[in-house]
């Protein structure tokens, strides 16, 4: 025996279905990914050759982030390439975290 299902309120059905699908679209697009923001969030680096007289102030201020700190940019420029504020050399490569 089968037991046949009857639709008593179309319009209940329909608002039932439409959350439904909505909640298994939101649930896909988190499982899989489409909502990060890597992109968004991604640092990108660019190669500097320290010169005569550069400091590491001056380039953050130059070739770093405008919406950041100077502070933060010398921190990471140090952290990054594992040096020290006043132990920089001209022909040294270094890199710097970039807007680009």
């Amino acid at each position: 025996m089968t037991k046949k299902y009857r639709i008593v309120s179309k319009s209940r059905f329909t608002v039932f279905m439409s959350l439904f699908f909505i909640l298994l679209i939101v649930i896909m697009n988190s499982l899989f990914g489409f909502y990060q923001s890597d992109s968004l969030t991604q640092t990108n680096y660019m190669e500097i050759q320290i010169q005569d007289g550069d400091t590491l102030w001056n380039l953050a201020k130059e070739f770093g982030p405008a919406h950041q700190d100077l502070r933060a940019v010398v921190y990471e420029i140090c952290m990054i390439n594992q040096i020290s504020a006043d132990c920089i050399y001209p022909g040294q490569s270094i890199l710097i975290p970039s807007t680009i």
